[in-house]
């Protein structure tokens, strides 16, 4: 049962890469670690950067304040993600968005995500199927010509239980989103650039729980800054460039390391993580509040002001596209190595038609490892008003 309960966790935090150097590096441990995963290929070719770019139907994870912008009426789109590919067969990440714009100045949009982690075998020949899901439905609006807000609300269940474990359940949380996005034409050169920037702070919510309150997780809040650019080289050819940047809201948790100097153990000594949970039990960590974490998260880090810098991590993306039909996209994605050392370059590329788009990304590590590494993922999005355009002239 143990062993069987073990092999789900590590399932699990294989998405926080490099986890089992516990002694060497202090990331910013959350539950429900899904909701960090990059749902859509045109974003995952850019290095995961979207908080800025272009708005299109895939804005509800990273900037719904963008949908008002967007020059179709209303989308749909469905993302696939396979996860551990060169491990396993049956975990992936589904994504669904879609929105509707309301008249000319505002809209709402909705996105599902659900993540499995495939079957995993226990005692007495029976099988578990553990998974992850996020339903989230936004309301965005100009508030002037080139400038926009929204608010999301989110719903998030995550359940990796044994049902005959009585001190398991599955887990259950609540969150917003605030969003903000701005975009205005720039004259560079002899050159009508588009400038757009962004910001989105999400997951801001309550904690969850797998053991019927006894303990509480912190969902991965999110501040995410970002800023595109888009220059038109003729008339069928324009480029784009997007950076973001991101840090969690989270508390830093004190490091195995820290208990270890703290209680005058050796370093090194691995046989001590059950007291471990306990010391941070007792020094207050498990109480402090989702609120409170947020600002606490900004200068908590045990290295002071420069682990601080090291939490932040983020992209940068380029996108070439021939007459709004074709695109090539690149990107590189950088974060600290004591931080989760998530390391990768990016390269993707979209076919764009009246009625649909399709988006392939592809991923190649730089780090030791990444659950991505060497991973194709899909978007098929819809134009709605280019369908109904097709079936009138039918």
């Amino acid at each position: 049962m143990i062993k069987n309960r073990i092999l789900l966790i590590v399932l699990v935090m294989l998405s926080l890469p490099a986890f089992a150097q516990k002694d060497q590096f202090n990331p910013v441990y959350t539950g429900v670690t899904s909701l960090s995963i990059a749902p859509d290929a045109r974003a995952g070719s850019l290095g995961d950067v979207g908080v800025a770019t272009e708005p299109d139907v895939n804005s509800q994870y990273w900037n719904p304040a963008k949908y008002p912008f967007n020059i179709a009426r209303a989308g749909v789109s469905m993302s696939y993600t396979p996860w551990l590919r060169q491990l396993v067969s049956d975990i992936d990440l589904v994504n669904l968005a879609g929105f509707y714009r309301i008249g000319d100045y505002s809209a709402v949009s909705a996105s599902l995500t659900y993540f499995s982690l495939g079957e995993v075998f226990v005692e007495n020949e029976m099988t578990i199927k553990p998974y992850e899901m996020a339903f989230d439905i936004a309301y965005s609006r100009m508030l002037s010509e080139t400038f926009s807000a929204a608010i999301a609300l989110r719903y998030i269940h995550s359940d990796l239980q044994y049902n005959y474990e009585e001190d398991m359940s599955a887990g259950n949380a609540f969150a917003a989103d605030i969003a903000l996005y701005y975009n205005k034409y720039l004259t560079i050169g002899d050159r009508e650039c588009l400038l757009g920037l962004g910001l989105n702070a999400s997951n801001i919510g309550t904690k969850i729980s797998y053991d019927d309150g006894a303990t509480h997780e912190f969902i991965p809040t999110n501040l995410r800054l970002g800023a595109s650019l888009l220059f038109p080289i003729d008339d069928y050819n324009t480029i784009s460039i997007s950076a973001d940047i991101n840090k969690l809201m989270v508390p830093t948790r004190p490091s195995y390391s820290q208990f270890l100097e703290e209680e005058g153990i050796e370093a090194g000594d691995n046989s001590y993580y059950s007291e471990y949970q306990t010391w941070l039990e007792s020094n207050g960590y498990n109480d402090i509040s989702p609120i409170s974490g947020i600002f606490k998260s900004f200068g908590d880090a045990p290295g002071g002001f420069s682990e601080e810098l090291k939490e932040i991590y983020g992209g940068i993306g380029i996108e070439y596209c021939y007459n709004q039909q074709f695109s090539v996209r690149g990107g590189y994605h950088y974060e600290n190595e004591y931080k989760g050392n998530r390391k990768y370059f990016t390269v993707g590329a979209g076919f764009r038609m009246s009625v649909f788009s399709l988006d392939a990304a592809y991923l190649i590590s730089t780090a030791q490892s990444n659950p991505l590494d060497q991973t194709l993922r899909f978007s098929l999005s819809f134009d709605l008003d280019g369908l109904k355009d097709l079936f009138r002239r039918r």
